[in-house]
């Protein structure tokens, strides 16, 4: 029996865990001498019912990452009257990016020119550009989704100008590093990718890292993220759950 995502019960400590998380972002980000405000918290809410997502909109939280576009779509009309912002963080299916962009605000997981090109396609012309990031497999493992980082720069040029769109930077979901200095140098190394778009594009606003985590945004700040996507910390333990696409 499928298990409804939206029947989980709300966390009573949301207030508490946000505090934590946003402790940690401000931490990390004085640490390496940068500005915590400039460090977007997105709350990953796959699994977790509405109601749990309310109570950590409720604690300030704004923007939201969702992997599973129906669980997500189901999310967004009970939370209609919210004015949150939705970031889709999963696998993009080509028959799922109408609903995407004319639903998210963020898609962080383009990989390849035909997603892009189907995402400006299916825009709505009464919304804003939607925000995309590119995600690169910074460690080039083979059954992890993202471009290689030598095929980065020429999706980039393919892309760049589509009507609808704004690309903003990169996404990555390194390989698990137990030390914080090997976590920073894979993220270091996903800054240098976005630092040389932005050097051969100037014009181009990359303004965006997406990356780290619960366990290892400290280095993600570290190397410069400007979006740390959290759950387990905000949300607690997942439970084993069945989904939607």
């Amino acid at each position: 029996m499928r298990l409804d995502p939206l029947s989980q019960a709300p966390d009573a400590d949301a207030a508490h865990r946000v505090a934590a998380v946003r402790a940690r972002i401000t931490a990390a980000a004085l640490a390496a001498g940068r500005d915590p405000a400039d460090v977007t918290l997105v709350a990953v809410g796959k699994t977790r019912g509405a109601e749990a997502l309310r109570a950590v909109a409720d604690a300030g939280v704004m923007d939201f990452g969702e992997n599973y576009l129906q669980e997500a779509l189901g999310k967004q009309v009970l939370l209609g009257g919210a004015a949150l912002r939705w970031h889709f963080i999963g696998a993009i299916q080509s028959n799922k990016t109408r609903a995407l962009a004319e639903h998210f605000d963020w898609v962080h997981t383009v990989d390849r020119e035909k997603i892009a090109r189907r995402l400006a396609a299916h825009r709505p012309d009464d919304r804003p550009p939607l925000n995309l990031c590119l995600q690169v497999n910074i460690d080039r493992e083979p059954t992890k989704a993202g471009l290689d980082p030598d095929a980065l720069a020429d999706v980039f040029a393919a892309i760049r100008d589509l009507p609808g769109l704004r690309i903003r930077g990169l996404m990555a979901i390194p390989a698990p590093r137990r030390e914080p200095a090997a976590q920073r140098d894979a993220f270091a190394r996903v800054a240098a990718l976005r630092d040389a778009l932005a050097e051969a594009w100037p014009d181009s606003p990359l303004d965006v890292l997406s990356m780290g985590m619960s366990d290892d945004l400290e280095a993600a700040i570290a190397a410069g993220a400007t979006h740390v996507r959290i759950g387990t910390a905000l949300f607690g333990p997942r439970a084993t759950r069945e989904h939607t696409q």
